[in-house]
């Protein structure tokens, strides 16, 4: 794991992930002319898309923006993913919308959507964020899928736990190619399996968040509270 913070407010949670999301963004553009961004849904990473987007030292006409996962609704629908970081970034920052790289989950042939999307992939993508479920889910892989063997498809359709249940996810090779990963995740519910997946026995088939063991993982201290070691900053 290259980074652990424990944050001891949301307020200081959100701050420290969108300031790393901004540092990684603009040292990719600095060293590589652009940016390849891909992004989590879910509820804990929408206050740090908003801070992300008053950080005005980023040049959004050179990144390009991705999704990790993504659930099989159209993209005004309040489960979309989509929708809900266009409200929370994307809609607030002056990226051009080309660069935009909407999942279309919804379409009837998920196999044809998802084999367009990995065609729209890097090979390497230079940010991601992921979160951590309950259960130790990430992106839309979750425990026992059999997306966690693959080994050469990029994007795949799934079938979650969950209603709306098909979704497309990305696979375990994005994520070990990934230049800067990073996790966010917070609540006590999360606690048991942040643990699992930073300090418990690799087992990625059971804890799917373990993919993202090396990168750098954002908690506040409910989250934090069943790790042996943590960084809390105050």
């Amino acid at each position: 794991m290259s980074e652990l913070i424990v944050a001891s407010e949301p307020t200081k949670l959100v701050r420290q992930a969108a300031e790393w999301l901004a540092r990684e963004v603009t040292k990719a553009i600095t060293e590589r002319g652009s940016c390849a961004l891909c992004l989590a849904g879910g509820r804990t990473p929408q206050p740090v898309y908003r801070a992300l987007a008053a950080e005005a030292s980023i040049d959004w006409e050179r990144v390009d923006v991705f999704f990790s996962d993504e659930r099989a609704v159209p993209p005004d629908h309040p489960d979309s993913n989509y929708l809900m970081v266009s409200l929370a970034l994307l809609s607030r920052v002056p990226i051009p919308p080309a660069r935009v790289h909407r999942m279309e989950a919804e379409r009837p042939d998920r196999e044809a959507a998802a084999r367009d999307y990995e065609r729209l992939l890097p090979l390497r993508l230079d940010v991601l964020l992921l979160g951590i479920g309950p259960d130790g889910h990430t992106a839309s892989l979750f425990p026992g899928s059999a997306a966690l063997d693959e080994r050469e498809r990029r994007v795949v359709p799934v079938v979650g736990a969950k209603a709306p249940a098909e979704r497309l996810t990305i696979t375990p090779p994005v994520i070990e190619a990934g230049r800067q990963v990073a996790v966010i995740a917070s609540g006590e519910d999360k606690a048991a399996m942040v643990a699992r997946a930073i300090e418990g026995p690799l087992a990625p088939k059971t804890v799917p968040a373990q993919l993202a063991r090396r990168g750098s993982w954002f908690l506040d201290e409910a989250a934090a509270a069943r790790l042996t070691a943590q960084k809390v900053d105050r």
